[in-house]
């Protein structure tokens, strides 16, 4: 299956690839790298340190779910300290999104190294988050020199992350199928990341080690990536970003509940384009399609599981459609209300 590749970055797929970080870095003229990750991951960056001396300058294991604002001006401050002049980011979305926002202040080059399907490394697009309120903006520049994708470094990666990363590497496909400003080529990365999934994730549950399904899903996971970064979004992701920044909640986690509960109800008006995902999950309505990948692959259903509470809907609703957006189905209050109240209880979408 062949996959569409844009301009930039310079991405590799392969086994082990993860150990020519340092010839990467100095192909693009890094000398002092500062080396990002979570805290739960700072072994792994540690070992890239290392591997990477002496251009290693320092490490910053504090990256947080989406990306708030004091973190990173932290990490600049940090980064500025150490007179580092280029980044190399192993982790998820959270990491790769703290990498993107140094990038936005300073400039420097990134090198980013993967370790969940998120796809953010694959965009121009940064969601930060400041006093309880998440905010995106788009900048080509923040688009990673180089990506690694190593399919080693994901064998490790839970079951139920994988399954919710997937999931939300899956949702900006299927939101790309409706947007505006689609295009053939951005159809064809969209249907290309989604039947990566369809075909090879089963695989990777059955065997999280079957490193050919892992690298598989990476390709799947750059396709989402690279079409989330040509078009806009739509619901889905306002729902998420809303969720996500009010309460505090797992990104991919989000994104795998609401995900179905979104795409039924942007079918009433695009059910023509949202036709590749009846084909590639086998189903007669998206929603129900995406509800019962979700339900074959284990992932997360309802939004209670994540302590949301019935309460908290109409302060969701409210923060939803607060500013209109474009969106293919009209979006009103009583409708998100609506859609939420089923996303809360795991109910599957009624089309």
């Amino acid at each position: 299956m062949s996959i569409q590749t844009l301009p930039a970055p310079r991405v590799q797929f392969g086994a082990g690839v993860r150990w020519t970080v340092q010839d990467e870095l100095q192909r693009i003229g890094g000398t002092r790298a500062l080396v990002l990750s979570t805290p739960h991951q700072s072994d792994a960056a540690m070992r890239i340190a290392e591997t990477l001396e002496p251009l290693a300058a320092g490490v910053y294991a504090r990256a947080q779910m989406h990306t708030p604002v004091h973190i990173t001006e932290d990490a600049v401050a940090y980064l500025k300290t150490i007179q580092a002049d280029c980044i190399v980011s192993i982790g998820g979305g959270s990491t790769t999104g703290l990498g993107k926002a140094i990038v936005h202040r300073t400039g420097v080059a990134h090198v980013t190294i993967p370790t969940t399907y998120a796809g953010s490394e694959a965009t121009p697009i940064l969601g930060q988050t400041e006093n309880g309120a998440k905010t995106t903006l788009s900048d080509p520049r923040v688009v990673p020199d180089v990506v690694l994708y190593d399919p080693e470094l994901i064998v490790s990666l839970p079951v139920e992350m994988t399954v919710t990363s997937a999931l939300n590497a899956i949702a900006h496909a299927a939101e790309a199928l409706y947007a505006p400003n689609r295009t053939p080529d951005s159809d064809a990365l969209a249907t290309q990341g989604m039947a990566c999934f369809a075909r090879y994730l089963p695989d990777v549950i059955a065997d999280p080690a079957n490193l050919k399904a892992r690298q598989e899903t990476q390709r799947g996971a750059y396709a989402c990536g690279a079409v989330l970064g040509q078009v806009g979004m739509a619901l889905h992701h306002k729902l998420c970003h809303t969720l996500g920044g009010a309460f505090d909640l797992p990104h991919a986690a989000t994104h795998a509940i609401i995900l179905p509960h979104a795409i039924s109800y942007n079918s009433r008006a695009a059910r023509v384009e949202l036709g590749p995902v009846c084909e590639i999950f086998e189903a007669e309505t998206p929603g129900l399609a995406l509800h019962n990948f979700a339900v074959a692959c284990g992932a997360p259903l309802a939004l209670r599981d994540l302590g949301v509470t019935l309460e908290q809907l109409d302060d969701a609703a409210d923060l939803a459609t607060q500013k209109p957006y474009p969106n293919p189905a009209r979006v009103t209050r009583d409708g998100i209300r609506h859609l939420l109240e089923a996303a809360w209880s795991g109910a599957p979408p009624q089309n």
